[in-house]
C-alpha cells in the first residue's frame, strides 16, 4: 500500500482525511436506510437537475479539452445543483446527485484520487448541513433559512476542506488554503442561483433545463480564478513567475515614489545547483526550487513580493525597505537556505536527504539607484556576480 499517494501524508492529515470520508459514508447509509422510497414526482426533478448537471459538465469538460485547457474542480456547477437539489429533493435522492462530483473524476485524469474522494466526502457533509437548516423533511421557502443554508454549504465545506490542506501541509500559503476572494464570491453566487432554480423546481421541474445556460457559465467562471493562478505562479515553486513579478513590482515601485519610501530588490542564486541536477537528478533538483519557495515565503515578510525568474534564480522586491531592513531580510534568507535539509530520491529511486546549500544574493536599492525596476536589476545583478566573485554564500550591496 505504500506507493499509494494517501498513505504518503503526514499522519495528521491522514487521520483527519479517513476521518471525514468516514463520517460522510455513514451519514449517506442512515440517510439511505431512514427515508422512504422516492415518489415519481421526485425521480423526475432528480432527472431533470442531475441530467442537466451532467451535460453541463460533460460539454464545458469538451470544450476545455478542445482549445486544450487544463480542466479543473467544476465546484461552482456542484454548489449550484447542490443547493438546487437541497430544495427539491429527498435527502435519498440528493445523495445520487453527490455523485456529481465522482462523474468530473471518472472525465478528467486524477492523479490522487483520494484528493477529490476527500473532497466529495467534505461536500457530502456540507450539504447534509444546509440542508438540515432549511427542513430536513419538507423544505419551504424561507429566505432567510435558504439564505442561511447556502452559507452553511459554503461554510462547512470550506472550513473542511482548510483544515486538509492546513494538515497535509502547515506551511502553505494561506490564499492556496483558503480560496481567493474571487473564489469567495463565485461561490455565494452559485449557492443563490441554486437556491433560487430549486425553489423554482418545486413548481415546475423542467425549470432545470432553463437552468443549464446559467451552470455552464457558472462552470466556466469558476475557471478563471484557477486560469489567472496558473498564468502568475511558477509551477515548480507556486511563486510568482517572473512576467507576473515584473507586472506587480513596477506597480509597487510607483506607489513607492509617489509616496517617498525606499524600497529594495534582492537577486539569488542558488550556488553549483547544478550539481544538484547532474549528481542526484532533475526531480531532486525540483525538490530542491519547491523548499526554497516555501523557505523564502516564510523568511520575507508579508508585503514583499517573491519570484522566480527561471532557472535556480530568484528575486525578492522589499517595498517600504532601508537598507538595514533589506540586509536583514537578505542574510534570514542566507541562513535559512544553509539550514534547509531537503528530502527527496536520486536517479535510482533511493531515498536521499540533500543539504548544505547556499545562495549568493545581490541586493539594489531605490536610495542609490531610483525607482525605476530595470535599474534596480541591473545593479542587483551585479552586486549577485560580486558575490560569486567572493567566494558564494555571501550577501552584497550595490
Amino acid at each position: 500500500m505504500a506507493p499509494w499517494p494517501l498513505w504518503r501524508l503526514r499522519a495528521p492529515a491522514l487521520v483527519y482525511v479517513l476521518l471525514t470520508q468516514a463520517v460522510a459514508f455513514g451519514l449517506v447509509v442512515l440517510v439511505l436506510s431512514l427515508n422512504s422510497p422516492p415518489t415519481l414526482e421526485e425521480w423526475f426533478r432528480f432527472a431533470m437537475l442531475g441530467g442537466t448537471a451532467a451535460a453541463v459538465i460533460v460539454a464545458t469538460s469538451v470544450s476545455i479539452h478542445l482549445r486544450s485547457g487544463i480542466r479543473r474542480d467544476p465546484w461552482t456547477v456542484h454548489i449550484a445543483y447542490l443547493a438546487a437539489g437541497g430544495l427539491a429533493l429527498p435527502p435519498n435522492l440528493l445523495f445520487l446527485l453527490l455523485l456529481g462530483p465522482a462523474l468530473h473524476g471518472v472525465l478528467e485524469a486524477r492523479p490522487d484520487p483520494h484528493r477529490w474522494l476527500f473532497v466529495t466526502a467534505a461536500t457530502t457533509l456540507a450539504v447534509f448541513v444546509g440542508r438540515s437548516i432549511v427542513g430536513w423533511h419538507d423544505p419551504a421557502w424561507n429566505p432567510l433559512l435558504v439564505l442561511l443554508g447556502g452559507v452553511a454549504l459554503l461554510l462547512v465545506r470550506a472550513l473542511v476542506v482548510a483544515a486538509g490542506l492546513r494538515l497535509r501541509e502547515p506551511t502553505a500559503a494561506r490564499g492556496d488554503v483558503f480560496g481567493e476572494p474571487i473564489d469567495v464570491l463565485l461561490g455565494a453566487v452559485a449557492a443563490s442561483f441554486g437556491g433560487v432554480l430549486g425553489m423554482a423546481m418545486l413548481r415546475e421541474p423542467t425549470v432545470a433545463v432553463l437552468g443549464g445556460p446559467m451552470l455552464a457559465l457558472l462552470d466556466l467562471a469558476g475557471q478563471l480564478p484557477h486560469w489567472r493562478r496558473s498564468a502568475q505562479r511558477d509551477g515548480k515553486t507556486g511563486l510568482a513567475n517572473a512576467l507576473h513579478w515584473d507586472r506587480v513590482a513596477r506597480v509597487e515601485l510607483r506607489r513607492a515614489r509617489s509616496r517617498q519610501r525606499g524600497a529594495a530588490v534582492l537577486l539569488l542564486d542558488l550556488d553549483h545547483f547544478k550539481r544538484v541536477n547532474d549528481e542526484v537528478g532533475h526531480l531532486a533538483g525540483d525538490a530542491v526550487l519547491a523548499a526554497i519557495g516555501v523557505m523564502l515565503r516564510d523568511s520575507v515578510r508579508k508585503e514583499d513580493l517573491v519570484g522566480r525568474f527561471g532557472g535556480e534564480e530568484f528575486v525578492v522586491l522589499l517595498p517600504n525597505a532601508c537598507l538595514e531592513v533589506a540586509h536583514a531580510v537578505a542574510e534570514r534568507v542566507r541562513l535559512s537556505t544553509a539550514a534547509l535539509s531537503v528530502p527527496t530520491h536520486d536517479t535510482l529511486g533511493a531515498p536521499r536527504e540533500l543539504g548544505g546549500l547556499t545562495v549568493s544574493i545581490g541586493v539594489a536599492t531605490t536610495t542609490r539607484f531610483g525607482y525605476e525596476l530595470p535599474d534596480l536589476l541591473v545593479a542587483a545583478d551585479a552586486a549577485l556576480l560580486a558575490a560569486k566573485a567572493s567566494g558564494r554564500n555571501a550577501v552584497m550591496f550595490a
